[in-house]
Formats: C-alpha cells, structure tokens, sequence
C-alpha cells in the first residue's frame, strides 16, 4: 500500500511539474519570458524571425518605455566575448525591438519618438529580416550603434523613462 501511494504522488508531482513548465508557444508563458533574451541553438545562432512577424505579446498590454528602456541600457556594459556573443547580439536585438515596441504602443503616440523608431527600422532595413548569429555579427557595428545612438537620445528625454 506504501509503494502504491508513493507510486501515486509520485505521477501528480510530475502531471504538475509539466503543467507549470515554460511553453513558447502559449502566449501566457512567453509573456514571462518576453524580456529575455532570443533562444539560441547550439550552433550559436538565433532563429531567423521576421520583424514584422506578430509576436505572442502582441495581445498583452503595451509595455512601459522606461522599463524597455531599462533593459537596453543593461546591454551597454556587455560585449561580444566568445564565449557569449550569440547571446550579446541576439539580447541587443531583442531589446531594441521591445523599446520599439514600447514607443509605439506609448500613450504619446509614435510620433514622439520618431529618431528611435527611424534608426530601427534603418537596422532592420539593413539586416533584412535575417537575425540569425551570422548576420547580427556582420553587422553588430550597426547594431550596437544603434543601441548608442538611442540611448544616446533617450538621455536627453529624461522624462519618457523616469
């Protein structure tokens, strides 16, 4: 009877454990995780991913620009080591587009913030909607630079992150 319970426990415990894991592809889960970084395969590159593609925080209410902000500037002291510039490019990435995201779903409108949101669209232009490992690298100047230039901006309009 001791083994039979234990056997019983033992299968709730894991039915639980798979209904509380992370799964992408439910928007309520990826909500969670929508301000991490882009996931990346042991190749050392990120899924290629259309910048007008819908994402599953597209039905979440919009995001505050200071904490989109937020996370950009948490980029500005990392760099593209060996060890981590997969995962460098894919975050400074992912954070330009969540502050674009931001900008645009702002109560301010879109419109004011017109240079942060025209240099996005510059990089994306220039990437091509291929974010894979290979091309955030031959043009990471062009991405960090970008990442520079806003908040190089962003720090003269104190008042839309504070």
């Amino acid at each position: 009877m001791r083994f039979r319970s234990a056997a019983v426990l033992a299968v709730a415990l894991a039915a639980f454990a798979v209904s509380c894991s992370s799964d992408a592809s439910d928007p309520a889960t990826a909500a969670s995780s929508s301000a991490g970084p882009a996931s990346v395969s042991s190749s050392g590159s990120a899924p290629s991913a259309s910048p007008d593609a819908p994402s599953a925080s597209a039905s979440l209410p919009p995001e505050l620009v200071r904490d989109a902000f937020a996370g950009l500037q948490a980029t500005l002291n990392d760099s593209c080591t060996p060890g981590n510039c997969a995962y460098f490019l894919g975050r400074v990435y992912d954070e330009l587009h969540r502050l674009d995201r931001a900008m645009k779903a702002d109560a301010k409108g879109p419109g004011h913030f017109p240079e942060p949101i025209a240099q996005i669209a510059a990089l994306d232009k220039e990437l091509g909607g291929d974010r894979t490992f290979e091309n955030l690298k031959k043009h990471q100047t062009s991405l960090l630079g970008t990442r520079d230039k806003i908040n190089t901006w962003m720090q003269g309009h104190p008042d839309d992150y504070r």
